[in-house]
């Protein structure tokens, strides 16, 4: 079976990202990213996956990290730090908050796994959070000394000796309507925090008669829920047009994923249900052997 919930809670989660970039709160997220990186950048490797860390934590999506990544590099060259060792860390650090954010689709799966073990979002989010933290941070300190310093890389001094080395200065967007943007930022951590206090607290979630008896609104559905009505409040309140948010870059970037995952897990599911009885049998004889 296709993972619908995973493929419905991303495009609700990448519906409000959109709407909150249309409005200018990407590029004000970016703007505060790049004033910390700039005024610490000797720290840029320790700083940068902290700040992409963060991104992906809030927003569910490792697709809002891209912006960033311009910065680092010039940040880093400016500082004569090897871009790869940030750039690295960073995008590994985007990856890591997945498994650690309340909204993505990585939490909400193993909250349903765990469905019957008297386990909450909250109680998840207790290992997960320190875990992923600390492993960046092992990272980020080991990559500090990847490879060797610009100034004594024969690569780097060639280049730069011949002239190959382009001084180009990132341009980022301004941001428009600070007002709106900051508060598409504040709706959209509001509508996070939501999430993770339903999730922690079943009694919260809504409860309907079926068949007798009464069931709790699942994880799923409440995510979507809440996703797709942040996106509606921020069109509404921002007065964006809707138009704009689904050209920005997110929205393709998060639709492209969706059926990537749509196909590559319908794919993957059909191949295992399909030999499931042949796999436990062999798996089973493996363990006897």
């Amino acid at each position: 079976a296709p993972p619908i919930d995973v493929m419905l809670m991303i495009a609700a989660v990448i519906s409000a990202a959109s709407c909150m970039q249309a409005a200018g709160g990407l590029d004000f997220m970016v703007k505060l990213a790049e004033r910390l990186l700039r005024r610490n950048p000797a720290h840029v490797t320790i700083l940068s996956p902290l700040v992409t860390y963060l991104f992906t934590f809030v927003a569910g999506t490792g697709h809002v990290a891209y912006s960033v990544l311009p910065v680092i590099a010039e940040v880093a060259a400016e500082t004569k730090i090897r871009p790869e060792r940030p750039l690295g860390i960073a995008v590994i650090a985007s990856q890591q908050a997945i498994t650690a954010s309340p909204i993505s689709a990585a939490t909400v799966a193993l909250l349903g796994l765990l469905t019957g073990f008297d386990i909450t979002l909250f109680d998840i989010l207790k290992i997960t959070i320190p875990a992923t933290l600390i492993g960046v941070l092992v990272g980020a300190f080991a990559s500090m000394r990847v490879g060797k310093e610009l100034m004594e890389d024969p690569e780097y001094l060639r280049r730069m000796e011949e002239g190959l080395l382009e001084d180009k200065h990132v341009e980022l967007n301004d941001v428009k309507n600070m007002f709106q943007a900051r508060l598409s930022v504040i709706i959209f951590i509001v509508a996070t925090l939501l999430i993770v206090l339903f999730g922690s607290i079943e009694t919260l979630r809504p409860s309907f008669l079926y068949q007798g008896e009464y069931v709790t609104l699942n994880m799923p559905a409440l995510i979507e829920i809440i996703m797709l009505s942040t996106a509606a409040i921020i069109l509404l309140v921002c007065r964006i047009d809707g138009i704009k948010a689904v050209q920005g870059n997110i929205f393709p970037a998060g639709m492209q994923a969706v059926i990537a995952i749509f196909g590559i897990a319908w794919m993957g599911d059909t191949f295992l249900s399909g030999n499931m009885e042949r796999l436990t049998s062999g798996i089973s004889e493996i363990i006897q052997s």
